[in-house]
């Protein structure tokens, strides 16, 4: 076929609107349809970007908007549950710091920025059904509208509506075998240096870092066999859980301390901690699937926006460099440019959502922190670079 000019997005979260910013610097134009009514304003906890996240966005000009918003964290510090240092780590020369923030602030300043710089975002537009001819595809809404481009690119995150579309037979997220939470503490005498993210692992795991006006936010995981959708634990009063939570973690450095200082009106409720499992069909037709859709690695890769920016600017530079069709196509060279680096990613999430839920068995000697952060920290998007089909 004839080069992608235009592409109908689906989903307008984190990965959507990073994608239209990608196809309009490739010379594709893309309208990003949202299925809820409004801005996702104030939903959700607190995430990282990490410095492959962050340089990939300086590729699509959002990266000074993110810095604006976020708390950089540069410094890592991991220790044992009675509160012995193990390894300390700076980051790598040369990277941006990782960047600590709520995710709706990372949303709204993504979502300005797209639309500042001319992207259309359309709220209200749940996709129920999308049919494909030779000339493009056809997405049908909720409410009876319809939208055609040449593509239609699932942005839908881990309940992904095109996901089924592609193949009615994909998986599902996968249940980490945790319930995950966060929360701000008063400071309680631990110990936080500013600008340091803390990793106390041990029969529990908690991070934390410090805020700048002092606090603490600290996220932590309470293992549970039988999973519970989101709607269900938060029908549970908070003082419950963290009543749950400060029984479990009794005892450990400093997670007893951040629970004792932390009301139940500070009680992030973020919900199950669930993966994608390897989804085996990306793409088919002229539909593709990008970021969580397609590879949601867990909370626990501390990289699942990361790598959603980073899909996305591939996406891009594959409609730019190839046409669409046959095995050298545009979506067949953005699975393989991808699949290898998600699938890494998520798959040692999954090894430390089974570490969190107590199912890790004999638990193999930790890796350095430049062994663990290479791999994902290093990572660069040559845009510049021909794509090879």
């Amino acid at each position: 076929m004839s080069k992608v000019t235009s592409a109908l997005v689906i989903g307008g979260g984190i990965a959507g609107p990073v994608t239209a910013l990608a196809l309009a610097r490739a010379g594709i134009r893309a309208t990003v349809h949202e299925a809820h009514d409004s801005a996702a304003d104030g939903v959700g906890a607190m995430l990282s970007l990490a410095p492959n996240g962050l340089d990939a966005l300086r590729i699509v000009g959002a990266d000074e908007v993110v810095r604006a918003v976020g708390q950089p964290v540069p410094g890592v510090v991991m220790a044992d549950g009675a509160g012995n240092r193990l390894a300390e780590f700076g980051g790598f020369p040369g990277l941006p710091p990782t960047l600590a923030m709520p995710r709706a602030a990372l949303f709204r300043a993504l979502a300005d920025h797209a639309v500042a710089a001319g992207v259309r975002i359309e709220y209200g537009r749940r996709l129920v059904s999308a049919e494909e001819t030779s000339e493009g595809v056809t997405a049908t809404f909720a409410d009876g509208t319809t939208a055609t481009a040449d593509v239609l690119i699932g942005a839908d995150g881990i309940r992904s509506t095109v996901r089924t579309l592609i193949d009615p037979g994909a998986p599902g997220p996968e249940y980490g075998g945790v319930l995950s939470f966060g929360g701000y503490a008063h400071d309680g005498g631990v110990r936080a240096e500013p600008g340091v993210m803390h990793f106390a692992f041990g029969r529990t795991f908690i991070g934390y870092w410090r805020l700048p006006d002092g606090r603490i936010c600290w996220f932590a995981s309470l293992p549970r066999t039988e999973p519970l959708t989101y709607a269900e634990v938060v029908r549970v009063p908070a003082a419950d859980w963290l009543a749950r939570l400060r029984d479990l973690y009794a005892g450990h450095v400093p997670g007893e301390k951040l629970l004792a200082g932390t009301d139940p009106g500070d009680l992030m409720i973020t919900g199950p901690m669930e993966r994608m499992p390897s989804v085996p069909h990306w793409h088919r037709g002229r539909m593709v699937l990008v970021g969580d859709a397609a590879h949601a690695p867990s909370s626990s890769s501390g990289q699942g926006a990361s790598l959603a920016v980073e899909s996305a600017v591939e996406l891009a530079r594959c409609l730019r460099d190839l046409p669409l069709h046959g095995a050298f196509g545009a979506f067949a060279a953005f699975e393989r440019l991808r699949r290898p680096r998600v699938e890494m990613v998520g798959g040692d999430a999954a090894a430390k959502n089974k570490a969190k839920a107590g199912q890790a068995g004999d638990r193999p000697a930790m890796p350095t922190p430049e062994q663990m952060f290479a791999p994902v920290h290093l990572h660069h998007i040559d845009w510049d670079a021909p794509v090879i089909a």
